[in-house]
C-alpha cells in the first residue's frame, strides 16, 4: 500500500557532493520504511560497515602509536548514532528523506536513529554507484574534523565508572531500566545506576545507552565529591 509523503525541493546530489549513475540508490536512500516499496534499510547495513572501514583506516593513520584499545573508543564514538545525526543534521538529511505522512507529522525527521539510519544508506548507495573510492572522499569530508579534534581517546562515564569499580575491588555497576516514555520520535528513558556500597544514581536520556551514560556520570560525580582532593 502506498503512503504519502511529504519532500521538499532539493537537489540532493549537490548536497552529498556526489552525481548517481544509478538514481534509483539515491531514490531508495532516501526513502524512510514507512512509504513502503525499495526503501533503506539494506543500504544502511551496507554503509555501516563501509563506514566503519573507511574510519579505521583513518584512525590507523592518524594515529600511529595508539594501541587497538584506544582505536576502538575513537571508532566506537565516531560512528555512534549521536555522531552520525549530527553529520546528517549538517547535511540538512532530514528534509531529503521521503517519510510517510503519519512520520513526518510525529516529528521523524528530527529522529536521531532514522538521521542517522538515513546517512549509513546514502554511503552505502554512494559506494554501490562509485565503489570506495567516492564513498571514502565523502567520509573524509564529513569526518576528518571530528577525528582529528579529539587529542585522546574519548573515554565515557560508564568505562570509567566500570573502572573505577574494578579498582575499588566492587562488583561491576549495574543499571535498572525505570521508565520509557514519550512519543515515539522523541522518547525519554530513566535508567538507574549502582555500585556496590553507594547510592544509586538516576539518568535521562533520549535513548536506553543515553540514560545509563547519564546515570553513571552522576554516580562518578557523587564519588568525586567525596573524593579528599
Amino acid at each position: 500500500m502506498s503512503a504519502a509523503t511529504h519532500t521538499r525541493p532539493n537537489d540532493p546530489e549537490a548536497r552529498l557532493g556526489h552525481r548517481f549513475a544509478d538514481p534509483a540508490l539515491l531514490a531508495a536512500a532516501l526513502t524512510h520504511p514507512s512509504v513502503g516499496g525499495r526503501d533503506y534499510q539494506r543500504l544502511e547495513f551496507l554503509g555501516d560497515r563501509v563506514l566503519g572501514l573507511v574510519v579505521a583506516g583513518m584512525l590507523y593513520r592518524t594515529f600511529p602509536r595508539e594501541a587497538e584499545g584506544a582505536l576502538a573508543k575513537r571508532l566506537a564514538a565516531l560512528v555512534r548514532r549521536d555522531a552520525l545525526a549530527a553529520v546528517a543534521g549538517d547535511l540538512g538529511l532530514g528534509q531529503l528523506v521521503r517519510v510517510s505522512k503519519g512520520e513526518d507529522e510525529a516529528g521523524g525527521r528530527e529522529n536521531p536513529s532514522l538521521l542517522a539510519d538515513a546517512l549509513e544508506a546514502v554511503i552505502g548507495a554512494i559506494y554501490l554507484d562509485g565503489g570506495l573510492a567516492p564513498a571514502e572522499a565523502f567520509i573524509r569530508r564529513h569526518w576528518t574534523a571530528p577525528l582529528i579534534a579529539a587529542r585522546k581517546p574519548p573515554q565515557d562515564a560508564k568505562t570509567r565508572l566500570q573502572e573505577w569499580a574494578q579498582a575499588a575491588g566492587r562488583p561491576l555497576p549495574v543499571y535498572t531500566l525505570l521508565s520509557d516514555e514519550g512519543p515515539r520520535h522523541a522518547p525519554t528513558f530513566a535508567v538507574e545506576a549502582r555500585v556496590e556500597g553507594l547510592a544509586p544514581a538516576r539518568g535521562n536520556g533520549s535513548s536506553k545507552r543515553a540514560a545509563e551514560t547519564a546515570a553513571a556520570q552522576a554516580l562518578l560525580a557523587i564519588i568525586e565529591s567525596e573524593t579528599p582532593s
